[in-house]
């Protein structure tokens, strides 16, 4: 049966080729994530790239303050427009035609806040007025696109048409406030106020979405597997920089030692976050409890920012080494061990509370883990070779590992039955 023809499209819908947004089964079986959703995300991938990249070259040029702020603006903007979306689709993809196309809408504005984002967080870094525009036009082109949507659903789903429409009012009010960012060209003092306000705004539309009465029909497993995909991306940020560290010794000194050890530190570093990301049930415990569904998301927000700033770190030490940067090799480990760090932390805090359990044992794994971290740091403040140090940090998140091959399997299966 072609989607035209299936019954729950009426028939002037189904002349247009249109099905119905009535909500998905969000118990269907086998849900996962569609070929559209997968080439959406590439645009990711290369948002993600500019924004990382960028951070990399301030951090080098000794920015640090202004260029993380930067980063966080950046980020927080292409996570929460594709979060947004992602939690749509979860709920009322129809994957016909007009969906197809809203769709190419907001990968036209993922790649448009790419462009834009080496100019922002230059501006920002440099404390000038935002050079915000590109950016901000990226974003409102990808949330407009969600008003339509919204409003789309709004009228195929009477049982949750309150609370579509508010939302693709809410949405429709914060774009206009980012508008207006645009146009002013305020002194960064009061650009910076308005955007932490209008961050605020659109954080609460989804607050209010949770807390509605007729809940959107977002599917728990699906929703965990394109979180889950997003996280590899960010990711793939690490082996970007990886691979640019171990070209920049090897054009340095040639194939070496060095060259060996800071390929081994990167992808070690990288591999053993991602083991630590998904060692967590994460699907399960949405399953259980779709209460908890705005934390998951918003902790997400910080995660991937944290992964990606990792990958940057390892770019600053191929700039280090390439004599591009003006860090010495205490900051340019510590470009790598501070985010890692509030990775870990987060990913800490991030699951005590979705599970709503302290775990004692879990003191033991941030201990080694500081332990690791104190250790590289303290090694390239004796004076060992940056790469040593490197590969001391990159073993950090292993502890998280080891902790969970032993005793946080169990007792993460323990702190699930609860919730269940």
């Amino acid at each position: 049966m072609s989607d035209a023809t299936r019954p729950d499209a009426s028939p002037a819908a189904r002349r247009r080729g249109l099905l119905t947004m009535t909500g998905r089964d969000p118990g269907e079986p086998h849900r996962s994530a569609t070929p559209l959703e997968l080439l959406y995300d590439l645009t990711l991938v290369v948002a993600f790239g500019a924004a990382s990249s960028e951070l990399a070259h301030l951090l080098a040029e000794g920015v640090i303050g202004g260029a993380v702020l930067g980063f966080m603006f950046v980020m927080f903007a292409i996570v929460w427009a594709w979060l947004n979306f992602t939690w749509f689709a979860s709920a009322y993809d129809t994957d016909d035609w007009a969906f197809r196309l809203l769709t190419m809408v907001q990968m036209v504005g993922v790649l448009a806040m790419a462009l834009g984002a080496p100019a922002f967080l230059a501006s920002i870094a440099e404390g000038h007025s935002p050079d915000n525009e590109v950016v901000i036009a990226g974003y409102v082109i990808m949330r407009a696109s969600m008003v339509v949507l919204w409003i789309r659903a709004g009228l195929a789903d009477p049982e949750r048409r309150d609370a579509c429409f508010r939302l693709a009012g809410l949405t429709a009010l914060a774009q206009a406030g980012w508008v207006l960012s645009g146009i002013l060209h305020a002194p960064f003092g009061v650009e910076l106020v308005l955007a932490a306000g209008l961050i605020t705004f659109e954080m609460l539309t989804l607050v209010f979405a949770a807390a509605a009465r007729d809940r959107i029909p977002w599917h728990p497993h699906h929703l965990a597997e394109r979180f889950g995909l997003l996280t590899i991306i960010a990711l793939g940020e690490g082996i970007f920089g990886t691979a640019a560290a171990v070209a920049a010794v090897v054009d340095e000194q040639g194939w070496s030692a060095d060259a060996a050890l800071i390929g081994v530190a990167g992808v070690v570093c990288t591999f053993g976050m991602w083991w630590a990301y998904f060692s967590v049930p994460r699907a399960e415990i949405l399953a259980a409890r779709r209460d908890r569904w705005t934390l998951f998301a918003y902790g997400h927000i910080l995660l991937f920012t944290a992964i990606a700033a990792v990958g940057a770190g390892i770019h600053v030490a191929a700039l280090h080494i390439e004599d591009h940067s003006e860090l010495g090799d205490v900051a340019t480990v510590l470009s790598v061990a501070v985010p890692l760090t509030v990775f870990i932390a987060l990913a800490f805090v991030w699951y005590a509370l979705l599970v709503r359990t302290f775990d004692p044992f879990h003191l033991a794994i941030a201990g080694g883990f500081i332990a690791l971290v104190g250790a590289g740091v303290g090694l390239a403040a004796l004076g060992t070779s940056l790469t040593t140090a490197l590969v001391v940090v990159a073993l950090a998140p292993w502890t998280w590992v080891l902790g969970y091959e032993t005793l946080g399997r169990q007792h993460m299966a323990q702190h699930l039955a609860r919730l269940e």
